[in-house]
Formats: C-alpha cells, structure tokens, sequence
C-alpha cells in the first residue's frame, strides 16, 4: 500500500512539474512579446476532463469583443431551433386591407418587397382600403448599449430594428470629373440625404464621410480625393424611412390604386388570409455571424430570439431573460459577466477568459456548434492561423485597443483544448496582440 501511495505521489508529482514546464513556455513567449503580463487573460481547459491546464488572470474582467458572438449566437439557437426562418409576410382580410408582417428579416431586399407587391397585383389585390405594417417583433431601440457616437457611419455597424432592408446599408456612388474639379456623388436608391461635396478630382482614392447628429444626421460632410469611381456605404440613419420608401416605389410599380399611409397596427387572429412571404433559413446567418463576424446579423438573430423566447415583442432585456435561461440550462455560473448586446461590439460587455473556455468546454460535444467556427485562413482568420491549418476552429474578436481570439485547438499529441485569449492593452499595436495570440496557441498546439 505504501510503494502504491508513492507510486501516486510520483505521478502526481511529474504531472505538476509538465504543467509548470508548459505553463513556462507560454509564459516566456508573452514576457518575449513585450505586452504587459497584466493586460492578457488566458484560460485554456482539457475538454475530455474540463480541468484547466493553464491560466493567467483567467478570473479577471474583460472585453470579449466580437467572441461573445459564440455565446449569444448559441444561445439564440437553442430558442429559435436551427430550422428557423425569417419571414415577411403579407396578409389580406376580408375587409380589403393588406397587413404587412415584418419578421426583422436581416436578408430582406428591395427586391423581396417588390415580389410580395407583385404577387397581391396577380391576385388581383389592386385597390387596398389600408396597407398595415404590423412591426411589434422589436422594440423601437435601434442601436446596442454602449456603442460609439462617433461608429454611427461605420458600416460594420448599421442599426438593426423590424425594419430591416438592404442591410440598413446606404450605397454611395463617387466618381470623378476633370482633375482638380468637383467629383459627382449620388446614391443608388432614393433616399433624402444632402452632401456638401467637398471632394475634387485627383490623384488617389482619399475619401472621408462625416456627419454632424446634433445639427442634421441628413447631411453627410464628404471630403478628400477620388481617382477613379468608389462606392461607398453609410449605415441608413432612419431604416423606418428607407423601409417606406422602397414599399412605395413598389406599389408605384405594380400601379397598385393605393395613396395613404401606412399605419402601425397588429395582424387580427381571424378574417386574414395569407398572400405572400418572402423566407430566409438561419443557417444563412450563422455563417455570416461566425465566419463573417457580422454585427448587423448577430443583433437581429439575438433579439429575434428573445422576441421568440417571452413570444411578445422582441428587447434586450427578453433576450438578456433567454440568455439567462440558457446559462442556467448547461449550468454555467455568470454571476462574474456583463452582456449588453448581442455582438460583442459594447464595451460595456464584460466576461473572464474562465467563463468563456467552460463554456467552450460544455459546447464541446456539440459538433455543429464546432464546425460552424471558421478555421485557419477563413473568413476574419483569412490569414491568420495558417500554421495550424484545419486543427484550429476559433472566433476572433477586435475592439480598440481589444484583441480576443476564443474556440478549440488540438495539439500534435492529439489533445483537444477550449482556449479564451483576451488581450486589453491600449499601448500596443493590434498587430502584436494578434501575433502573440498566435504564438500563444503555436505553444499550446506543440507543447500540450
């Protein structure tokens, strides 16, 4: 019984000093990098055991950035089920009134609006008493808590709300004239905006669009140079607006006999029957969610979920109560995380590096869940992570002055880790927490 406890004891033993030896060389890689030790959060676990193998600050608050992605986009999910559909849909009662359905569709085009007008026209639905818009999916808030006054033009982050259309995206068409002289802007489709046009005819693309929101969110300030034709695109600051717009030019096509309003006003449970819908499968946001990292997509699929959830009108804090469920379902404990939107875009998002490699860990054996991820050179990892080549599946994620890498890697000796890196350090160039989160994963993936 005695050489048994020694025997165990050894082994014991040994396994402590390999750990303390593995943990040693991510160490030095990070005191090599020149990145504070305290501004990085790391936490990578076995997934066949859960146990953790190595850690620093991994209890320490910070920025997921856009990795939070994989959790509410999880957690929307398991709400909404993997078969779920978008869905305009456009009704008629027996009063002769047309009830527009909005299904916050982030898919929804021009075009779709223009096909479900053009069906009621062969239908012989020509002169409606009212046209409705039944909108109650979302709330009215349009914008996710925390994000940047000074993001509002940035395409990567258009409002999201139940009237989604055309990705919220406004196309800018600039071209050039004769050098030195004004260039011509206009946009694609209608929509009223003013530019004071400040751009000249030159020698290289140098374009900068600005707007005053506190004098006129309508007018966009357009400077610099353009060589040759750009499109350029703005997020719609008023998609209700635009919404609007684009039903009436397709009324106006279809020379449907109708000039009123169009008044907000939920669909009656009887008397109605169904014209038309225009349809769009999740799985499509899924991959422009991870693969694409897309917020405009991640917002509208996490509140579409918490709208499902409580089966009324789609808010934060619906989707927040879903959230909640879901952590309680695979008995994860977030008493130490603060979410605030769905794409991880808000700095007011706060997680450790522990919460998100138990939950990569719980995720583990969900292997849809793990194939969804981009791999090395996919999507935003296009060039990055090459060295791994299909044993890396992670989600990245970058904020200013935020770099996060989170997923699961298997190592040469067969291993498979969840891992959460989150690197918060405002004095060093995103290049080299994104070189050092590769080297990180380099020394998990030889060494582990």
């Amino acid at each position: 019984m005695k050489k048994f406890l020694n025997l165990l004891f050894c082994l014991a033993l040994i396994f402590c000093l390999q750990n303390a030896g593995f943990a040693g060389v991510i160490d030095k890689t990070i005191a090599a990098s020149g990145i504070n030790k305290d501004s990085v959060s790391i936490s990578v676990k076995d997934i066949s055991t859960g146990k953790t193998v190595y850690k620093l600050n991994d209890k320490k608050s910070s920025m997921p950035a856009s990795t939070l992605k994989l959790v509410t986009l999880s957690a929307s999910l398991d709400t909404l089920g993997k078969d779920y559909k978008f869905s305009t849909k456009l009704y008629k009662n027996t009063n002769n009134e047309l009830f527009l359905v909005l299904g916050a569709d982030p898919f929804l085009a021009s075009s779709d609006l223009k096909y479900l007008i053009k069906t009621a026209k062969e239908k012989n639905i020509i002169s409606p008493k009212n046209i409705y818009i039944d909108d109650y999916i979302f709330d009215n808030r349009e914008w996710g808590e925390g994000w940047q006054w000074d993001d509002d033009l940035n395409p990567l982050m258009p409002k999201f709300s139940s009237y989604n259309l055309d990705k919220n995206l406004l196309n800018i068409i600039i071209s050039p004239t004769s050098k030195g002289a004004p260039a011509n802007i206009y946009v694609t489709k209608f929509y009223p905006v003013t530019f004071m046009n400040l751009i000249t005819t030159g020698d290289i693309n140098d374009i900068k669009l600005s707007r005053n929101n506190h004098i006129s969110p309508d007018i966009i300030n357009a400077e610099g140079t353009v060589k040759e034709q750009t499109t350029e695109q703005i997020p719609i600051n008023h998609p209700k607006r635009y919404f609007i717009l684009r039903l009436e030019e397709a009324i106006r096509e279809q020379k449907m006999d109708y000039y009123g309003n169009f008044t907000q006003k939920k669909l009656p449970k009887s008397n109605s029957y169904l014209v038309a819908q225009v349809d769009h499968p999740i799985n499509d946001a899924i991959e422009m969610i991870l693969i694409d990292s897309n917020n405009f997509i991640a917002e509208t699929v996490f509140k579409t979920a918490g709208a499902k959830f409580v089966n009324n009108t789609g808010s934060l804090e619906h989707s927040l109560q879903m959230l909640r469920a879901y952590f309680d379902k695979l008995k994860l404990d977030y008493s130490d995380i603060k979410i605030v939107d769905g794409s991880g875009v808000s700095k007011n998002n706060i997680v450790t590096a522990d919460f998100m490699s138990e939950f990569l860990c719980k995720k583990a054996k969900d292997k849809d869940f793990k194939e969804s991820m981009p791999t090395s050179g996919e999507g935003t990892l296009e060039n990055r992570m090459l060295y791994f080549k299909d044993n890396l599946r992670a989600k990245t994620g970058t904020l200013s002055d935020v770099s996060a890498i989170a997923g699961y890697i298997t190592s040469r000796s067969g291993k498979t880790y969840a891992f959460d890196i989150m690197i918060n350090d405002p004095k060093t160039k995103m290049t080299d927490k994104k070189s050092l989160e590769e080297y990180i994963l380099r020394d998990i993936f030889s060494k582990y």
